[in-house]
């Protein structure tokens, strides 16, 4: 029946689905959250009841029905830069769509008693699980410490063993660009890399990998800081260099810091100097000149990290791996190489 002008109809509720079923309201709670088996002609009259209620239940209500914890923490070094906040975007609207809530809780160093602090106020909420993003040192440290009963997942660019983790493959789509870079006619490419999780990070190691395969020299890795504008001072000094004709950039800020460089040097990109960059952050197409970068679908890897954490969660999946491989995106700051300088 029609709710009357200028009175907002009541959400369903799973009494309201249990009446139309026919049915227990525990029996749709079991249907909800699978704690417990159900007839499939009982499991369908509910899912009927459901579609035709439009019910959707409150993360309130199915703790309630299920006695467990309905919220979700996400544990990260950082949630302001692209690739961070993208992934818990993605983590966010995947918790969401199935009820759950999402705490954040950012570990600002890998300090132990940081770290130690940052967990065991995590710790202090009924969680159903745990996802870490394991981009930096904080994070792998973090990860470190989650108690063993806790499902936990871990999202990142390079895979490790016996753990529940969504990866983007980093090292290959990194070893892909390099080798784009030196089909251009580069003698080889230089790197400037962002602050590593570990000793090395994917990125690094294609870049290393693509060259050696190629029989290329493999120039010292320049290091970066996370701050856009440490790529300036990069930029202005491989800009001195008459060797330096490619670089690829360990994030796409960072390529445009390094381009500022370039330019202040007064050299041309990619004229002189081709750069490119990696993540695709929304900016990279409107920079000048557009940025040759390698495309992550960071919120894809926040859904995909949590459908293995609730995998876990409720123990349905035996699947402890997801990866997927960036797309190589090529825009205007790559070109062959010009005339020596």
């Amino acid at each position: 029946m029609n709710a009357r002008a200028g009175v907002k109809a009541k959400n369903p509720t799973i009494a309201d689905v249990a009446a139309r079923a026919g049915v227990s309201v525990p029996t749709v709670s079991r249907v909800l959250t699978g704690a417990a088996r159900v007839s499939p002609a009982k499991r369908e009259l509910v899912e009927q009841a459901i579609a035709e209620l439009g019910y959707r239940p409150s993360a309130a209500a199915r703790a309630l029905v299920s006695r467990r914890p309905q919220t979700i923490a996400i544990i990260a070094g950082n949630t302001s830069r692209y690739g961070y906040a993208e992934t818990i975007r993605g983590i966010e609207i995947a918790a969401r769509a199935e009820g759950y809530t999402v705490m954040i809780t950012v570990v600002e160093s890998a300090d132990e008693d940081e770290v130690d602090r940052a967990i065991e106020a995590t710790l202090t909420q009924p969680l159903a699980g745990v996802a870490v993003l394991k981009f930096d040192p904080p994070g792998v440290a973090a990860l470190g410490k989650i108690p063993g009963n806790l499902p936990v997942v871990a999202l990142s660019g390079v895979r490790e063993p016996n753990m529940s983790q969504a990866v983007l493959d980093e090292a290959a789509a990194a070893e892909e660009l390099t080798e784009y870079l030196l089909s251009l006619g580069h003698e080889t490419v230089h790197h400037v890399r962002v602050p590593p999780s570990r000793k090395v990070d994917g990125r690094t190691t294609g870049w290393r990998r693509a060259l050696r395969r190629a029989n290329a020299a493999v120039p010292p890795v320049l290091d970066a800081t996370w701050e856009p504008r440490s790529g300036i001072a990069v930029g202005r000094a491989l800009a001195a260099d008459p060797g330096v004709t490619a670089v690829f950039c360990g994030n796409d800020e960072i390529a445009m810091g390094v381009m500022r460089g370039i330019a202040e040097a007064g050299l041309r990109v990619p004229g002189d100097i081709s750069v490119a960059g990696f993540d695709d952050n929304p900016l990279a197409e409107l920079w000048s000149p557009p940025l040759t970068t390698v495309r992550q679908d960071f919120a894809g890897l926040g859904r995909r990290g949590f459908q293995l954490l609730l995998n876990a969660v409720n123990g349905t999946d035996d699947r402890r791996h997801s990866s997927e491989r960036p797309r190589l995106v090529i825009r205007a700051s790559t070109a062959a190489p010009g005339p020596r300088r």
